[in-house]
């Protein structure tokens, strides 16, 4: 479907980028031709990626590793991509969540959600932006959502509130940023299994509950390729005219339900059961 050459020339930063689905991104995006930069919090998981990606098909990776709720180490690691040759994507794909009663939810508990999911993509954002801006560099923002951004959701509050925050900044920068040259686009992906999504949310199965993919009017969860192909689309030029949407990928699952619904059937042995893990 796509050119081998799609995104030659590009550099791309994705934050949370050694795992799941960035991780997943990151491989199609050099595949398509683009050098990466993948940062996240545990350098150890970062540069296994990067030899993973590198023996593999020769990608161009380099890693940073930091804390994205840090305003300061975000600025530093923006300032020293672009003393060397910038970049021309963001990914905020970098997120945290669980799911939680949330009037038993504490503040500390709160705040470790919204500080990656929602300030870590507003301070990526702003720092790239800003450069970009005083270049007079076009660039992109791709962020990763959910569809709790359309549904709500219940029981994932904090992450829920993130999320569309994100979307209202994606929204606002892409008429502020437009003039500019600077794009902003989002995806909200469904189900799409990973390692850290499936220990945080797949709660159903302790319950005894139906699988996720019973849900989807499909049939199925999401396979990592279809996503990483949707996000290389929206950051390549073909998609230049596309500003300030959301595209979701859920196979349908949003027209009937957020899905957290079915938590409402929980017991008190459920809920102790979720917090034994």
């Amino acid at each position: 479907m796509f050119m081998p050459d799609l995104l030659a020339g590009k550099r791309i930063l994705i934050t949370g980028g050694g795992t799941g689905l960035g991780a997943a991104m990151g491989a199609r995006f050099a595949q398509l031709g683009a050098s990466l930069v993948i940062c996240g919090r545990r350098a150890e998981v970062l540069e296994a990626r990067a030899v993973l990606w590198r023996e593999q098909g020769g990608a161009r990776v380099e890693t940073h590793a930091g804390a994205l709720r840090s305003g300061e180490q975000v600025e530093a690691m923006m300032q020293a991509l672009f003393d060397d040759a910038g970049i021309d994507v963001l990914v905020n794909n970098a997120a945290a969540t669980f799911v939680a009663r949330t009037d038993k939810l504490s503040f500390r508990a709160a705040d470790a959600i919204l500080a990656p999911t929602l300030h870590g993509a507003m301070y990526c954002t702003m720092a790239a932006g800003r450069r970009w801006i005083e270049a007079g560099r076009k660039g992109v923002v791709l962020s990763i959502l959910s569809t709790s951004t359309i549904t709500g959701r219940a029981f994932t509050v904090p992450s829920a509130i993130a999320k569309s925050g994100v979307l209202a900044m994606t929204r606002s920068l892409a008429v502020e940023w437009g003039p500019h040259g600077v794009r902003l686009v989002a995806i909200a992906p469904g189900f799409f299994p990973t390692p850290g999504a499936s220990g945080q949310l797949a709660a159903s199965t302790r319950a005894r509950q139906a699988p996720p993919q019973a849900r989807v009017p499909l049939g199925r969860v999401g396979e990592h390729d279809e996503l990483a192909n949707l996000a290389s689309y929206l950051v390549s030029d073909g998609a230049a005219y596309i500003n300030g949407e959301m595209v979701t990928i859920d196979g349908g699952t949003h027209l009937r339900t957020s899905g957290a619904e079915d938590l409402l059937a929980w017991t008190e042995e459920d809920w102790a059961a979720l917090r034994r893990g």
